[in-house]
């Protein structure tokens, strides 16, 4: 039985501990998607966890979801990178870059005034904040399936520019909603070509970004964040025979690469659902499985232990926001400290870089 502080070799690392610092928004960056001395300090207080993943990086300017986002595509946001990366090597620790594509959850204003793209003119419902305020977002324009390839170039691009920048792996973004995550779901794609109806074709692009990246940097250096009905932000996934079928279809269909991780979402992962899509992501022998509870659930110390028992490490969100050495306080038992949530997307140290050490 897998205990939290076992450690575990995941594709060219040896993690200290099971415990991995979730990809958090915390849109500390300005205008010009920098990485600053301010992200340097944050990542490195939190060497310490087994595997640090940053937050939702865009791979270009036009693919941004929010305000505060940081990039990796001008040279000046690779270096700022690279002063995260290195700092957080200098401390001891692990670091993959979380790569995204906002698709059709962000608004012409935070795109250089370019229509958010998506699988299909299918609005989310949803609203996202610019930089002056909240606003719907709008009806996104659909993709032409000649513009598909460029939508894969600019992943295998953001994960070269990665790992130049000094990053140990790369994760695709997946999950909760945005473009990769638009692709899968049923209510969100409703194209009729080689990249919509089925789930083969639903899972067709994000199998050929996996393949793509894998081919640029390795794929013992790649994952892939997926939230299985994880019906927020318009998704919704209801049909337990289509989630199978497509995400179980996409793990069948890349278990040839030997991805570095899965990383799941998913509220019940002991129900009969995970239970088949950790198989299959396990199948090849190795790739590892991440497990992180439902959206908005706090991963507290008893649930990442019983995560570790059906997957091989806890993905934690909010505590590792709020506790920077949240490693240790678990192993030797010493009390948490709660989140800010007022700060979560504040902007300046408060909220981000002065949660303290535990000192006794």
């Amino acid at each position: 039985m897998s205990s939290l502080f076992d450690s575990l070799e995941m594709g060219r690392l040896t993690l200290p501990n099971r415990i991995v610092m979730a990809p958090l928004t915390r849109s500390r960056a300005g205008r010009d998607g920098i990485p600053t001395s301010l992200h340097e300090t944050y990542y490195t207080q939190r060497a310490s966890f087994g595997l640090i993943v940053t937050e939702g990086v865009f791979p270009t300017v036009t693919r941004r979801a929010f305000p505060g986002q940081t990039g990796i595509d001008a040279p000046e946001q690779m270096a700022g990178w690279r002063g995260v990366a290195d700092a957080v090597h200098e401390a001891g620790g692990r670091i993959f870059m979380q790569m995204m594509n906002a698709g059709r959850l962000s608004h012409t204003s935070l795109q250089e005034g370019t229509q958010p793209v998506a699988p299909s003119a299918v609005a989310s419902g949803t609203a996202v904040r610019d930089f002056e305020s909240r606003k719907d977002c709008p009806v996104p324009r659909a993709l032409d399936t000649d513009e598909l390839p460029d939508i894969i170039e600019e992943f295998r691009r953001a994960a070269r520019n990665a790992i130049d920048a000094g990053m140990d792996g790369v994760e695709i973004h997946g999950a909760n909603g945005y473009l990769l995550h638009q692709f899968l779901s049923p209510n969100s794609n409703l194209r009729e070509d080689a990249y919509g109806g089925s789930p083969e074709n639903r899972f067709r692009l994000v199998e050929e970004i996996l393949r793509a990246v894998s081919d640029e940097i390795g794929a013992d250096r790649v994952a892939i964040r997926l939230s299985p009905q994880n019906n927020i932000q318009g998704i919704e996934e209801v049909d337990d025979s289509d989630v199978l079928a497509t995400y179980g279809g996409l793990l069948d269909a890349t278990a040839d690469l030997g991805l570095a991780y899965v990383s799941f979402m998913h509220a019940e992962p002991a129900g009969d659902v995970m239970t088949d899509l950790i198989g299959r992501a396990r199948a090849n022998g190795r790739t590892r499985v991440f497990l992180n509870s439902g959206f908005g659930q706090l991963t507290d110390h008893d649930v990442a232990e019983r995560l570790v028992q059906y997957g091989d490490a806890a993905v934690v969100g909010r505590l590792a926001i709020s506790n920077p050495d949240l490693v240790r306080r678990w192993k030797e038992g010493l009390p948490v400290a709660a989140p800010d949530e007022s700060t979560f997307y504040a902007g300046g140290e408060k909220g981000y870089t002065d949660y303290p050490f535990y000192t006794r």
